[in-house]
């Protein structure tokens, strides 16, 4: 059969009467409609054939669409299709081609506009089938959120998040069924509320306020080193802020942190932006569990960890664009299985402390070129009844990018 051209439309919550007419006429000639069972209530009409989605719907999205080649296939989205919807995940899987796309106004753009929000200066959100823990990275005073999702109980989600950051007095607005005549606004404030929403169709919007108990996190590199739990194993603040600044991190790339203690470097990775994605290898398994802790305080839950030994521990895992490597240089073989993993153009970063793991830097950086930088930080410490400089121990950093063949 023939592979037609699927229309995915975009309906709100005040359904038929809120489309726009292409929308409707869409909706009137297809054969078959997709979409969940309140979506497809919202289509007048019994004339053809109607499929709820199942669950979990990905794995049976491919068979569901080749089922039906062939046929006038409507796929329901709720608000716009390429916004955290459906029409991104068919995007990606038919391509672009495969695709007309009918858009409604997002839940987002009906909630600031009710709120008189600018949507561009909003950070969106989404917490439907993800972890919540993704909010902290977000959370900074004066900062506006918009989101998504999840159910009832989503208000009181975000204002556990809210309230477990210092951020109790942030005002809240739970905005349920947007665009329909059941449309329900509650306003409210994180450390007080305790409410579930009106409706499960809810979107949580929040103007960020601190307590005084708050501990604001910048996105720049370097967080202070008591915001990491860990056990001694940790890249400190200043030589951490140096190794991400060869690092260099771009958005939608992906960095192995081979031997990675409490995390730290893969953590700051991930925080500098949403796109970024990192994997933690860790040996020790108490340290590989705090690192997932660690990541879900800082709001990067998505980190992968993955429990065991490098070089063995890395087979299968994607190529990364950077690798750092914060322990086990001197283990055999490692040095020479993340350069082949890593990706024409990737960056390879490598931090020494003892005698044999600088050595090992410097016979790499003989044989593949690149960068070696001592770093040596000193603090200011008490001696007797005066203050005096006490360096911590130096740290070589080498740096090498892989050229393109």
């Amino acid at each position: 059969m023939d592979a037609r051209v699927i229309t995915v439309v975009g309906i709100g919550a005040d359904g038929w009467d809120g489309l726009a007419e292409e929308s409707r006429e869409a909706l009137r000639t297809a054969e078959v409609l997709f979409g969940n069972r309140r979506q497809l209530d919202l289509v007048p009409g019994a004339d053809r054939e109607r499929v709820a989605w199942p669950s979990p719907l990905l794995p049976a999205l491919p068979g569901l669409i080749e089922r039906h080649e062939g046929r006038a296939i409507a796929v329901l989205a709720s608000g716009d299709p390429m916004f955290h919807g459906i029409g991104s995940t068919l995007a990606g899987m038919l391509g672009a081609d495969r695709l007309r796309v009918l858009p409604h106004p997002s839940s987002a753009s009906l909630a600031c506009a009710r709120l008189g929000w600018p949507l561009d200066r909003v950070d969106v959100l989404s917490i439907v089938g993800r972890p919540a823990a993704a909010l902290n990275a977000a959370v900074a005073p004066g900062r506006r959120l918009v989101v998504l999702g999840a159910g009832r109980e989503a208000p009181i989600i975000v204002a556990a998040v809210l309230s477990g950051r210092g951020f109790g007095p942030s005002r809240m607005t739970a905005l349920c069924d947007l665009g329909s005549a059941e449309e329900t606004v509650r306003h409210g404030v994180a450390q007080e509320w305790t409410e579930p929403a009106a409706s499960a169709l809810t979107l949580t919007a929040v103007e960020c306020v601190p307590g005084p108990d708050a501990a604001p996190l910048p996105r720049t590199p370097g967080l202070r080193d008591d915001a990491f739990e860990h056990d001694g194993q940790i890249t400190k603040s200043e030589v951490r802020a140096v190794t991400l600044s060869r690092l260099a991190p771009l958005p939608g790339e992906l960095l192995w942190d081979v031997g990675a203690g409490s995390g730290s470097v893969a953590i700051e990775w991930a925080r500098a932006h949403p796109a970024c994605e990192a994997v933690a290898i860790e040996s020790n398994p108490r340290r590989a569990e705090r690192i997932g802790a660690n990541a879900a305080a800082l709001g990067v839950p998505r980190l992968q960890v993955v429990k065991g030994e490098a070089p063995d521990a890395l087979d299968g895992l994607p190529e990364p664009d950077a690798v750092f490597i914060g322990g086990g240089i001197t283990e055999a073989g490692l040095l020479e299985r993340c350069w082949d993993a890593l990706k024409p153009g990737g960056r390879l970063v490598a931090n020494a402390v003892t005698l044999e793991s600088e050595a090992r830097v410097v016979e790499g950086r003989r044989l593949l070129g690149g960068e070696l930088v001592r770093v040596g930080v000193e603090r200011a410490g008490p001696l007797g009844g005066f203050t005096a400089w006490r360096p911590a121990m130096p740290v070589t950093i080498w740096t090498v990018r892989k050229d393109a063949p």
